[in-house]
């Protein structure tokens, strides 16, 4: 009896534990899952230059009403073209139909007809008058106020839409294709070309360097992790033609824990903003661009690009802007390159 009893302990606690161990692999694999579609929605938490629009912002309104003033600066020239023909279409066709289905009587316009009533509306909402057709009565000339007014306003709408959008900063500012890491006195260095694409300089640029890279949290969610890069010279006072930018890669750098040149398990990405006066028009400008481990070209330096003419003249050649040559960077005790 007691044997039976001790097989019967044995069956039942030996299911628990397999039930046990099932339920903890089951949580192991849950939470693996879980981290994996964390660090791919991550993943593309990255600065890249034509990635920003794919993102879908869900619970907030996005609407072109909410920003109207931010919508009307960003949009595409095409696209603000179309939206201003509609409006202004949209706009004389409703007061048309207002002349039409008020009774208000204009002179030289048919009766019914929507087609001079429309150009009616053109011309008043226009404030522009050929003396053939004008309003006669009451609600015509009530109709005509209201219009020519709202005019106005859309027209001035519409000048200072048109003006901020020329006017709108916008920084021509280009950068390497490719990071390189070369040698600066004995130890590497990761170096970034960037140029001023305008005939005016820019003024007291300053530059960020930084590495971007996904952490493993406590919780088991990958976190976003910014970590500051020092440039040999951050600070640039005048910046007219092209400019190389340097990080050591010293024992302090963020970069010694990686190897460049190879992708990358936590998805590290170097980070370089620009910001600094135009001279021309004295506005602040703003440039930005990443460069991922795969665009790191190891033992490589920049070819050069600006000359000395005859007469002492500089010529910039921004054909080889982006080309790069191999370079010896150091070499170890074997004679083998470093």
């Amino acid at each position: 009896m007691d044997e039976q009893k001790n097989r019967f302990r044995l069956r039942r606690f030996g299911r628990r534990q397999i039930t046990e161990d099932l339920s903890e692999a089951r949580r192991a694999t849950l939470l693996k899952k879980r981290a994996v579609d964390a660090e791919k929605r991550f993943k593309a938490h990255i600065l890249q230059e034509k990635e920003a629009e794919k993102v879908q912002r869900i619970g907030l309104a996005d609407s072109i009403w909410t920003d109207i003033y931010h919508h009307l600066l960003t949009m595409g020239w095409a696209v603000f073209l179309v939206w201003s023909v509609v409006i202004y279409i949209g706009i004389n066709l409703f007061f048309a139909l207002l002349y039409l289905g008020l009774g208000a009587h204009v002179t030289g316009a048919r009766p019914g007809h929507i087609n001079d009533l429309f150009f009616f509306s053109v011309q008043t909402f226009s404030t522009v008058g050929y003396g053939v057709m004008a309003p006669v009565g009451g609600a015509a000339n009530t109709i005509c106020l209201i219009e020519v007014y709202m005019g106005i306003m859309v027209n001035a709408l519409v000048t200072g839409a048109v003006f901020a959008r020329f006017a709108r900063p916008r920084a021509r500012v280009l950068f390497s294709s490719k990071a390189v890491i070369s040698c600066e006195h004995g130890t590497p260095a990761l170096c970034i070309r960037i140029a001023n694409c305008r005939r005016s300089a820019l003024l007291s640029v300053d530059v960020e360097l930084s590495l971007s890279r996904l952490v493993m949290g406590e919780n088991g969610h990958p976190v976003r992790r910014f970590e500051p890069m020092q440039l040999q010279q951050s600070h640039i006072p005048l910046l007219r033609f092209a400019f190389v930018l340097g990080h050591v890669i010293d024992a302090s750098s963020p970069l010694s824990e990686h190897e460049p040149g190879l992708p990358s398990d936590d998805e590290a990405e170097v980070m370089v903003t620009v910001t600094g006066i135009d001279e021309a028009t004295g506005q602040s400008m703003l440039a930005r661009a990443s460069y991922r481990f795969e665009h790191v070209d190891h033992g490589h330096r920049f070819v050069d690009i600006v000359d000395v003419r005859e007469g002492g003249k500089l010529s910039v050649d921004f054909r080889r802007f982006h080309d790069t040559e191999e370079e010896v960077l150091w070499k170890d005790e074997d004679g083998q390159a470093g």
